[in-house]
Formats: structure tokens, C-alpha cells, sequence
């Protein structure tokens, strides 16, 4: 396996090949047991063998090999839910017999089974069947399945591939190793568009969005345990990748992160509530881009930008999701927009956390100041938000300073969600509280911006953010969509 891409798997591994299940419909509902023996199907080995116990004979033309869903060197590892992957061979017999009517088998295929087996192999890959046996076969030669081509086999196939002649069988080979390349590819727990969670499972899709695949885990620790091995690689890959375009660009342009994640709809279509989006912090902006960017034009072709310090990010709580995806955080953006998004695990929520904070202190401290117009008294006036400083009020016209207060003095603030702020200071001296009135046209781009130089004045009192980028509770709090207050 390469480090940057992801393997199929087998048995041998912790994560066994995708099971499949095996239904009652294509040859066991209403039969009587013994159904293997009705059914011209043998099974051999058991745990007194050091393996489950496997498929060894598919009589021909019977259901189950016609099914196109059951092969020989199959291991059965549950028969109606029942776990029987250590039992005795005379263990499973008894849990077939007991099975009912209807039975439902989840098998893998055992790449030991050949050697037991004692099956020959030929050097074409081509397996000898016996008399009895239908030569129905996993990949007992290469790591491919092996479907018998026949009429009513319902698989999709193309003309082109169909068997010249009647005398020949085709043979379709299900490969059970794929090749994923880990850079840039996105992972999910949920039926795509939805947020409803698989179980035990999880698609890997690659940068490419077409080379894909379901892996199915045998429980949830093993589905936990895969999701963080890729989460980790794939997060490793993104941190080496933004160190080498990074040397491309500026100081002030530098990628703090990139990652998928999948925004919430607005408007969604049919049932399609969420799709992928690939975000990205670099310099003074988020990016909103539907795919990677690979060169540097992608970057001028981003969906959405948004000045980092002017934009307002929640991670939210149990109590404020707006369906069952658990790890989600929103975007509030200067024109008072709300853009709802979910990750994977909460590591990811917790990357994009410090990331964001990082992003926003790092352009506060580059910008050092922003000066927004506004109107007070029906004169046009302007604030300066000083990092250093403070607030400054001044006539835009004379640039007469009207008033200036320090972070310190200012002791609460309310706007009316459309356009005025109110801010309370206090007055060093008297000590009383002094109120201040200003009209903005841009109103929530001041309110996050406020935040954003409040959120880095006091990131900067905090020696293990500067010195590990570590997050801070001034920094992770938010405003709502209609009131924003600040306090010091």
C-alpha cells in the first residue's frame, strides 16, 4: 500500500473485503434444512481448522450459482446476524438448521481458502472446477471475483465483453483491490446528500470524484478506528501539500487550510440537503471552491470569497444542530448570510477551529487597522478600529477626531440588526458610562470585524496561542443573526 493512497483490503487485515449478503430470495426461502444439502452446496473448515468455515462446492444451475452472489472459497462469517466467524464446523451446521426459512448470509471471501481447499490453480488464472461443481469461484488465482457469465445473471454488462460463442462462459472479475489516492479525497459517514449515517461504514471518494468505494467494517470500533487512520493520513498529505504552495505565494497570502467539508443547502433540491464544498483560508480570505484548487488561476475562480476578519464563525452545540450530522459549524458572512456546514469527526471541527482563529489573528495583527464610513446625526463620519489603539471617531470631511476610547473602555454594545450600533464606554476619568450612536450600511461587517480585533487583543495575552496556535474562549464565541454584543 502506498502511503498516499488507500488499498483494498482482505481478510487477513483488520478490515475484512466488503461483505456480502446473501438473501434467502436467490435459493434458501422456503426451503427445509438441510438447504446445503437441497441445494448441492458444501461447506468445510471451522475454527477446529483455524478458519471459518468456507464454501467448498456450488452445484451447477442451482439458484445459488445462479444468484451470481455466492462462491466457492467464501467464508461465512454471519448466517442470519448470528456471528460465527470462530465456530466449529458442526456449530454452523446447527445454526443452519436453526436458521428458518429464510436466510441471510454475509460472506468475504478467505484468500486462504485455495491452499485448504487443496484447489489446483493454472497459470491463465482459469480454476478447475470438479464434475459437481459449477467452477463458480472467488479469486482463488489473482485478487478478482470471478462471475460466471450466464443469461439471467442480472450484473450490467457491455456487448462487447458477452462470450462469442455458446460453448464459452464469461467471466467478470469484481477486483477486491482498489487504488485511492489519499491527496485531497473526501470521506463520509452518510448516504451522500443526506444525514443519515451509515452503519460501520464509510465512502472514500478521491480528488477526481469518480474513483470511489463503500467500506464496510465488521462493527463500529473498526469503522472509528479506519475513519481516523485516513482522517490522519489524508490531514498529513493536506499539511505537506500546503508547505510546497506555500512557498509559492507571499507572507500575507499564506494557506493556513484546506479541506472538504459539506455545505447545508438553503434551497435544496428533491432530497439532496448537503453537498461536498472544499474550503480553504489563505491570506485575508475564505474560499469557497467546489473542488481543489491545483493551480494558481483556481484561485481566482473560487464560488464565494470573504474577507477573514469580517465574517463570524460558530461551532455549534448539540442543542442548535439542525438534523442528526453532528460536527457542524456556521459562517456568518459580512452581509449577515448564514452558511451552515458539517465535517466528518470532531478532530476536523476542532482543525477548522484553530485554523480559523489562527487565519483571523494573523490578518488583525497584518492589517493593524480598519476604518469603516458611518453617519452620525446625519454627518458623515468614520470609525477607525485600531488594534493598537482603539475606537476613533472622526469627521470624514475635516478629519477632526470626535471621540476615542481604548479596547478597555468599552463596556458593552447592541445594534438593531439592520444598521445602528450603540457603543458604552467608559469615561476614565468620571467613570460613567458614555453611549455612542453610529448608522453603518454595512453593519454585520463591523460587528464580526469588531470581534475579530477583540478576538486577537486577547489572543495576544495568551502565550500557548501565540506559541502553538492554540484556541482561546474570546475567540471561539459568537453573535447571533440579529444582536451582537461585546463586552471587555
Amino acid at each position: 500500500m502506498f502511503p498516499g493512497s488507500l488499498a483494498g483490503f482482505s481478510p487477513s487485515s483488520k478490515l475484512l473485503s466488503p461483505p456480502v449478503a446473501f438473501l434467502g430470495d436467490y435459493g434458501f426461502q422456503g426451503l427445509s434444512p438441510p438447504f446445503w444439502t437441497i441445494q448441492k452446496v458444501t461447506i468445510s473448515g471451522g475454527a477446529e481448522h483455524n478458519i471459518p468455515v468456507v464454501i467448498s462446492k456450488i452445484s451447477k444451475e442451482q439458484r445459488v450459482e445462479l444468484s451470481g452472489l455466492l462462491f466457492i472459497g467464501d467464508a461465512i462469517l454471519q448466517i442470519n446476524g448470528i456471528n460465527v466467524r470462530k465456530c466449529r464446523h458442526e456449530e454452523v451446521v446447527q445454526v443452519l438448521r436453526n436458521a428458518g426459512e429464510e436466510v441471510t448470509l454475509t460472506v468475504s471471501f478467505l484468500k486462504r481458502a485455495p491452499a485448504f481447499l487443496k484447489l489446483p490453480l493454472n497459470e491463465d488464472c482459469a480454476c478447475a472446477p470438479s464434475d459437481q461443481s459449477s467452477g463458480t469461484s472467488s479469486p482463488l488465482c489473482d485478487s478478482g471475483l470471478h462471475l460466471n457469465y450466464h443469461p439471467n445473471n442480472t450484473d450490467t454488462l457491455s456487448c462487447s465483453s458477452w462470450p462469442t460463442s455458446p460453448g464459452l462462459r464469461w467471466e467478470k472479475r469484481w477486483c477486491d483491490l482498489r487504488l485511492i489516492p489519499l491527496l485531497h479525497s473526501r470521506f463520509s459517514q452518510y448516504v451522500p446528500g443526506t444525514d443519515l449515517s451509515r452503519q460501520n461504514a464509510f465512502q472514500v471518494t478521491a480528488v477526481d470524484g469518480v474513483c470511489s468505494g463503500i467500506i464496510q467494517c465488521l462493527s463500529t470500533e473498526d469503522s472509528i478506528d479506519w475513519l481516523q487512520a485516513i482522517a490522519t493520513n489524508i490531514s498529513n498529505l493536506t499539511k505537506h501539500n500546503i508547505k510546497k504552495i506555500n512557498r509559492n505565494f507571499p507572507v500575507n497570502q499564506q494557506i493556513v487550510y484546506m479541506g472538504w467539508c459539506e455545505v447545508r443547502e438553503q434551497d435544496p433540491l428533491q432530497d439532496r440537503v448537503y453537498s461536498p464544498t472544499f474550503l480553504a483560508l489563505r491570506g485575508s480570505c475564505l474560499y469557497k471552491f467546489p473542488a481543489p484548487p491545483v493551480t494558481t488561476w483556481d484561485w481566482t475562480r473560487a464560488e464565494k470569497t470573504f474577507s477573514v476578519y469580517e465574517i463570524m464563525c460558530k461551532i455549534l452545540k448539540d442543542s442548535d444542530l439542525l438534523d442528526r450530522r453532528k460536527h457542524c459549524f456556521t459562517v456568518q458572512s459580512e452581509s449577515g448570510e448564514d452558511l451552515y456546514f458539517s465535517v466528518e469527526l470532531e478532530c476536523d471541527l476542532a482543525q477548522w477551529e484553530r485554523a480559523f482563529q489562527m487565519a483571523t489573528f494573523l490578518e488583525v495583527e497584518r492589517i493593524q487597522c480598519k476604518t469603516y464610513a458611518c453617519v452620525l446625526e446625519s454627518h458623515l463620519m468614520g470609525l477607525t478600529i485600531d488594534f493598537s489603539t482603539g475606537f476613533i471617531c472622526f469627521d470624514a470631511a475635516t478629519k477632526a477626531v470626535l471621540w476615542r476610547y481604548k479596547f478597555s473602555q468599552l463596556k458593552g454594545s447592541s445594534d438593531d440588526g439592520k444598521s445602528k450600533i450603540k457603543f458604552l464606554f467608559q469615561n476614565p476619568d468620571t467613570k460613567q458610562i458614555e453611549a455612542k450612536e453610529l448608522e453603518f450600511s454595512n453593519l454585520f461587517a463591523v460587528l464580526h470585524c469588531i470581534h475579530s480585533f477583540f478576538a486577537a487583543k486577547v489572543a495576544c495575552l495568551d502565550p500557548l496561542f501565540l506559541g502553538n496556535q492554540a484556541t482561546t474562549s474570546a475567540a471561539s464565541s459568537s453573535a447571533t443573526t440579529s444582536k451582537a454584543k461585546y463586552t471587555t
